[in-house]
């Protein structure tokens, strides 16, 4: 990767005097998986300039760009991963509490939100530092578990909500609308199981930045599975990791060794397991032993001379335990190893990755001490930072990272930019890199509007053409124009219609554009201006 060329390398300074070398790199997020190569490879190449003693390198993270976004309470907040199941019960909470503190271990600043209010999750999971509701200003400020920002509707109301579909999406609008969250690296959503109307409506509104996908190996989950990934798909949302929960168990085995000709190898040297002071333990154990069952104490004719043949006896038994050491080799303790007995089948890893592109795909076993450490509001990955499980929520956690900044750096080259120039009343589509450049396209405002694909214009499930595309008037003029999430531009028109251009649909009218424009000019009418 050429950082200079990506712009990451900042304030660079020479001082002649030391021939010290200082500069920044900046990186997209403080949790940048690989920040630490970054700074030994850096450091290597500077060093090796002949004119440098020394190098002064420091890693830093660009700041939060303002987001466009209807939650005023998110403005601030770089990044919304959303963790859905699609299918209730599968692990999904566990799955986001743990990656949302493995990213505030890689130096991230997290929060989780709660999403499911029928059936709040993360008051159970997570026990909140302090649970007394503040506010800043008119807003709420989220509960704290460490350095992890926490919002529930649990935690302002106990138990879960009792209502209707509409009134939830209020009731989350209002959530995220007044939950002054600040500066946030990455929000993680804990989704409500679904792909219905408020999974849609939350993906429409939040304009999240990305999708982790939780299952199981079951074949019905895998349908889930797909549901799950085309919803998000049709909201421009990238679904960039899997993780696949009681992917199996751990059971402990013993494993026979059919290396017999190499254990004999191992005791040429013809050494004895008892020597010395183990030998005259060993051997004083087994009198003790043979004392006992032959109860020489308890008999009235025991003598001298009995003692001494039992303790002759058990020199002797030592003697044969030696030989036979010397003679067959090394006595072994038997191998043990960890089998995954996977109950649910061997998953659909492969199929993910062949089907979907989704290559970040993560196992996570049953294991008792996760369900323990979700009951008692401690996250499994800060009660056990060094264990080979908390090892994959990490390695999930780099993974999110790494796609995330992969998508931000995309969406700078490729999303459409709408905009309205008032005064040559003309719209103007190109792509974000090409907006104050020449290739930029300039249309009617009445091409855009007869371009609408919505139910009202064309017929749905036939694809027919209801609006009348010569009928729309030249006087139609654009009122407003807002993003809708990562997928769309939302346009609010003079003649009252609301269009959704999704960004496809705004690519291949450019391109059409440039191929026949002549094809998009109608006829003139005055009606519905």
């Amino acid at each position: 990767m050429d950082i200079v060329s990506l712009n990451f390398v900042k304030n660079l300074e020479f001082s002649e005097k030391s021939n010290e070398l200082t500069f920044e790199i900046e990186l997209t997020t403080p949790a940048c998986p690989i920040k630490q190569e970054f700074e030994d490879e850096a450091r290597a190449l500077v060093m090796d300039l002949d004119f440098v003693d020394s190098a002064q390198i420091r890693m830093t993270a660009q700041e939060v760009a303002v987001r466009e976004t209807e939650a005023s309470g998110l403005n601030k907040v770089a990044n919304i991963i959303a963790v859905s199941s699609c299918k209730g019960g599968v692990g999904k909470s566990t799955t986001s509490v743990n990656l949302a503190f493995a990213l505030s271990q890689l130096g991230a600043k997290v929060g989780i939100f709660d999403v499911d209010v029928y059936g709040p999750s993360l008051p159970t999971m997570v026990s909140p530092d302090s649970e007394n509701i503040e506010f800043v200003g008119t807003q709420i400020a989220p509960l704290r578990h460490g350095d992890v920002k926490l919002m529930s509707f649990g935690f302002v109301n106990e138990g879960s909500a009792i209502m209707r579909g509409p009134m939830v999406t209020q009731l989350l609008d209002q959530f995220l609308g007044l939950t002054h969250w600040g500066e946030l690296d990455y929000l993680v959503l804990d989704m409500p199981p679904g792909t219905g109307d408020i999974q849609l409506t939350l993906s429409q509104k939040l304009n999240m930045t990305a999708a982790v996908i939780v299952t199981t190996p079951q074949e019905l989950s895998f349908v889930d599975v797909e549901r799950g990934i085309e919803m998000f798909d049709s909201v421009n949302v990238p679904c960039v990791a899997v993780v696949e929960n009681m992917a199996y168990y751990e059971q402990h085995v013993v494993v026979d060794s059919d290396d017999d000709d190499d254990d004999n190898d191992d005791n040429e040297n013809g050494s004895t397991l008892f020597e010395g002071e183990g030998k005259d333990r060993l051997t004083n154990e087994i009198m003790e032993c043979l004392k006992r069952s032959q109860k020489i104490n308890e008999e009235e004719n025991g003598s001298d001379d009995d003692e001494n043949k039992e303790a002759a006896l058990a020199s002797k038994i030592v003697d044969l335990v030696n030989n036979n050491y010397k003679e067959y080799g090394n006595i072994k303790k038997p191998e043990i190893e960890l089998e995954k007995v996977r109950l649910f089948g061997p998953g659909h890893k492969q199929r993910l990755a062949n089907q979907w592109g989704i290559e970040n795909t993560f196992s996570m076993p049953l294991l008792p001490k996760i369900a323990e450490n979700g009951d008692k509001g401690i996250p499994f990955i800060e009660e056990s930072p060094d264990s080979t499980h908390a090892m994959t929520y990490l390695q999930l956690a780099g993974a999110v990272v790494s796609e995330v900044a992969k998508i931000n750096y995309k969406k700078k080259n490729k999303h459409p930019v709408v905009s309205y120039d008032e005064e040559a009343n003309e719209i103007i589509l190109c792509r974000e890199k090409e907006a104050e450049q020449e290739e930029a396209i300039r249309i009617q405002p009445k091409i855009l509007r007869a371009e609408c694909k919505c139910a009202s214009c064309v017929e749905e499930m036939t694809g027919r053409q209801l609006l009348v595309k010569s009928a729309v008037s030249n006087l139609v003029r654009p009122r407003n124009l807002s993003p809708t999430g990562n997928y769309a531009t939302s346009v609010d028109w003079s003649d009252g219609h609301r269009s959704l251009y999704p960004h496809k649909q705004i690519m291949n009218l450019m391109e059409e554009m440039k191929a026949n424009p002549s094809q998009f000019q109608y006829e003139e009418s005055s009606v519905f201006g």
